[in-house]
Parts: C-alpha cells; sequence; structure tokens
C-alpha cells in the first residue's frame, strides 16, 4: 500500500529578492574530465540564490553520491526482475532492460508501453534492497535544514523508496513531501508533463525554485521553465556506478546554471543574510 506519511514541513523564513544577472553570472560553473571547478565564495552564492523560496531535489545519486552502492543494487534488482518475467538469460535481461531505459526514461515505462505491466510489482521488488551502507549525513541535514524556504523531493522512484531512503540518509524530516512516479503517472523525468503536473501539485513557481540534479538531461525542462539547475557530479577520482550515456563530462551548457561535486558544501551558508557575514 502506498505510503501517504507526509515529511514534516518546513518552517523557515522566505529568502531576501531577486538578485542580479552579474551574481548569477559568476556563479557559472564548467566541467573538465568530470571534475567540477571550485565553487564561487558563500556571498556570491547568497546573491545568486536570494530569489528562491522552493528547493527541489532528484533522489538517487543526488542526496547520496554516485560511489555509493546503493544504484547498483536497484539496477540488478531490475535485471533480474526482467530475467524473472520474461525467462531471459542475465546477459539479455540487462540489454532489454538498458534498451527500455534509454527509449522510454526508465525501464518500468517501457515494460507497461510494450507489455502492459503493472508498475506495483516491479517497483516493491526493484526497491526491495539493504540500505546499510548509507550512512545518516548530518552534514547536508543541517545544509538542507537552514535552507530557507520549502524543500521537496521529485524522483523516478516509488515513494516509499525515496521515504526509507532518505530515512537512512538522516533527512527524513528535511522535506515537505515527495513527488514520485505514481503522482507523474509513470511518465518519468526528463518529460516536460512531469514538470508541469510537479509544479501545478505543490503550486511551485519555477522563477522562484532550485532543481538539484546528477542527471544533465533532466534539467533542460526546468530550466526551460525558469527554474535555477544545479547539477551534482562525483568528487574527482570518486567511483561512479551510473551508466556511461548519463555521464556528464563537457563544459557546462546554459541549462546548467551550477555544477557542484559536494552537494552539502554548496548548500552551507546559502540561509545566511549578507548583512549576517
Amino acid at each position: 500500500m502506498k505510503d501517504t506519511k507526509p515529511f514534516l514541513k518546513d518552517s523557515s523564513n522566505m529568502p531576501r529578492a531577486l538578485a542580479g544577472e552579474a551574481a548569477r553570472a559568476a556563479l557559472k560553473q564548467t566541467v573538465s574530465n568530470g571534475e567540477a571547478l571550485p565553487l564561487a565564495d558563500t556571498l556570491s552564492r547568497i546573491d545568486a540564490l536570494s530569489h528562491i523560496n522552493t528547493w527541489v531535489f532528484d533522489l538517487d545519486n543526488t542526496l547520496y553520491p554516485a560511489s555509493c552502492d546503493l544504484w547498483p543494487k536497484i539496477d540488478q534488482r531490475i535485471t533480474l526482475y526482467l530475467s524473472y518475467l520474461f525467462g531471459l538469460d542475465g546477459m539479455s535481461s540487462r540489454a532489454l532492460q538498458k534498451y527500455y531505459y534509454q527509449r522510454y526514461g526508465t525501464t518500468l515505462r517501457g515494460l507497461m508501453e510494450e507489455h502492459g505491466i503493472g508498475p506495483d510489482d516491479f517497483l516493491d521488488f526493484t526497491h526491495d534492497i539493504d540500505r546499510s551502507s548509507l550512512l545518516p549525513d548530518l552534514v547536508l541535514a543541517s545544509a538542507i535544514t537552514a535552507l530557507r524556504g520549502r524543500k521537496l523531493i521529485l524522483t523516478n522512484g516509488s515513494r516509499e523508496h525515496a521515504l526509507r531512503t532518505a530515512g537512512a540518509l538522516g533527512l527524513e524530516a528535511m522535506f515537505e513531501d515527495i513527488f514520485d512516479i505514481a503522482d507523474a503517472d509513470f511518465v518519468p523525468k526528463p518529460a516536460a508533463a512531469t514538470y508541469e503536473r510537479f509544479f501545478e501539485r505543490h503550486a511551485v513557481d519555477p522563477a522562484r525554485a532550485v532543481m538539484v540534479e546528477d542527471l544533465a538531461n533532466n534539467l533542460i525542462i526546468p530550466h526551460e521553465r525558469g527554474m535555477t539547475t544545479v547539477l551534482v557530479v562525483p568528487k574527482p577520482g570518486q567511483m561512479d556506478h551510473r551508466d556511461a550515456f548519463e555521464i556528464f563530462r563537457d563544459t557546462a551548457p546554459p541549462y546548467i546554471d551550477f555544477v557542484t561535486s559536494d552537494l552539502a558544501r554548496f548548500l552551507t551558508g546559502l540561509a545566511l543574510d549578507t548583512t549576517d557575514v
């Protein structure tokens, strides 16, 4: 049964007025060989993001690093599900899984479109994983708590997966709500319809919201709708368990406002007023 228990609502104050374009431009980041360049100073970040009143976070490989073993566990469960479903060997199941993923955005969407498979059993099976490798991230929890405004999770995974994963990270009380794949009518990011449903469901003004993601393609529509976009990349030398086609290695295109390899560091201090620093 779907867990409809909401996260604790944030009661922080709203941020200051819209910052100028010069401050935003000063924070533009680029990526070279998959490594994020050093972040701009705290005052510049405060100025550039002072208009934000809603912080939207992806879940997997964003709130925890891509070096974590959590996503490989889910990935393996998806392969196993297809093996059971179609009676395929491991290599054939893996190839079919990646075909659906690249064509439809999620393997689940491919199964629904081409085979009429219902989502519940798939999501329950593939997200039934051991999360003991996740430890509470106290620095990130502190940084998110201190942010002024609303905090939401927007994920292509299930609500239950988001609840359990955020709980293992010690972030369960940070977020107002979760918009999961069921809320998106099982149409995954980066589909424009998914973001529109999200904006409407949670009364989000894109011009005053940030989208934090590990997949560059998932930031194209948010940027077009007026959101400030933050791409999270692995730290230099860090293991990256994502598929090769998902890994961002180029100079940041116009739809990416910021790139960071340390989300907690990027967020720390953004709740401060410049008169306090």
